[in-house]
């Protein structure tokens, strides 16, 4: 007797589907135009199509546990050929969204960091936060707050120390590398039970050179944008893409580089404005501008693009990260010492912000993604 198979859909994940981006699912009648276009999906259970089935039944476990929707870089194309305007590459987009959201602890935190009624109380947490620690530094008789700095030389450390700033920052950075780190070894265990159960990949015994060359292939893949070229529809999304990528790859190597030459050669700021460092930096400063306005005009002028609230904060941190940094520094070498001190604080609170909530937020589908695309490779899913 053939084995029966019970489906039961979860129509709150069809329903919060809706809410991410996907509110055109039910528009699919699955004529498979999708896969068929697709210019990067695998010979072999070329997606999207079969997760637009899983979508429409519901099947949250199947799909956030599913590598292919990672494969995926939303190019466009099959929503563009949709004959029925269901733009399946959206619905593989709200998908995604929900499984940072699923694979991120605690969910209560995800829940706050993704709705927008909840903006204004997330900017207020580092505020309150810089200021009780600095206000408890200087009634411990430490002077790393001062709201009157005064000097000959303006320079932000005098504001607030850098000893009170990376007091709060290392804590957060590794708090969220943690959160982060348990959402991927998560996430990595339900796509290999998957992957093994759907037949896309053999099992085979861990090899760690081989695991080493799939990475390495995957970064070149992902610093080239290689699969962004080869999207019909939305190729110029590979410049803004490029250009955020790159500038917050400068700006982690200039902050690295910053942090060791402080607490291991002393060497402390500002730094002077031939400094290679400073050049990288304010490099790395516009093209998070310049790559966030473009991400803007292309959302704008592609009309059958759907943009969630995800999409939009992410874009909204990126510009607002690279402008306040600018503005700090040109506020700064004008003079303006109260201006730049106040700039600088909101900075920080931005900075904070995005380093914090990272594992709940778009920003973490770097992570996701470049995890699905090694597993794919290491297993040899691959693609086109």
């Amino acid at each position: 007797m053939a084995e029966k198979l019970v489906v039961e859909p979860d129509l709150g994940f069809i329903k919060e589907m809706a809410g991410l981006g996907g509110d055109t699912l039910k528009k699919c009648f699955q004529c498979a135009t999708c896969s068929v276009v697709c210019p990067i999906a695998p010979e072999t259970q070329p997606f999207p199509r079969k997760e637009m089935i899983a979508a429409s039944w519901g099947l949250k476990d199947k799909l956030v546990g599913d590598m292919d929707i990672w494969l995926c870089h939303n190019c466009g194309d099959c929503t563009t050929m949709c004959p029925r305007g269901a733009k399946p590459g959206e619905v593989l987009g709200a998908i995604r969204s929900y499984a940072i959201q699923d694979y991120a602890a605690p969910k209560a935190v995800g829940k706050m960091v993704n709705n927008p009624k909840m903006l204004p109380i997330l900017f207020l947490i580092p505020s309150i936060l810089f200021l009780i620690v600095g206000f408890a530094y200087k009634a411990a008789g430490i002077n790393w707050l001062n709201f009157s700095p005064g000097g000959e030389i303006i320079a932000h450390y005098k504001f607030f120390n850098t000893w009170l700033v990376d007091s709060i920052f290392v804590p957060t950075m590794l708090g969220m590398n943690l959160i982060l780190a348990y959402g991927v070894y998560r996430f990595i265990c339900d796509i290999h039970k998957n992957a093994l159960a759907a037949g896309k990949v053999e099992d085979k015994p861990f090899d760690p050179k081989d695991l080493v060359t799939s990475l390495i292939n995957v970064v070149v893949r992902i610093m080239r944008h290689d699969k962004f070229s080869e999207c019909g529809e939305n190729k110029e999304r590979a410049t803004a893409h490029m250009m955020v990528l790159f500038g917050f790859i400068g700006l982690f190597v200039v902050t690295g580089t910053v942090f060791i030459g402080l607490y291991v050669f002393g060497v402390h700021g500002p730094l002077s404005q031939i400094n290679p460092l400073k050049w990288i930096g304010n490099i790395g400063g516009l093209m998070l501008i310049i790559g966030s306005l473009l991400m803007v005009k292309n959302r704008l002028t592609k009309t059958d693009q759907t943009s969630s609230y995800q999409d939009w904060y992410l874009i909204g941190m990126v510009f607002m990260l690279g402008f306040s940094g600018m503005l700090t520094q040109m506020t700064r070498l004008a003079g303006g010492e109260g201006v730049t001190y106040v700039v600088y604080f909101i900075h920080l609170q931005l900075v904070w912000m995005f380093i914090a909530f990272l594992p709940y937020t778009k920003i973490a589908h770097l992570v996701y993604r470049t995890a699905a695309m090694v597993y794919a490779d290491y297993m040899g899913r691959g693609f086109k």
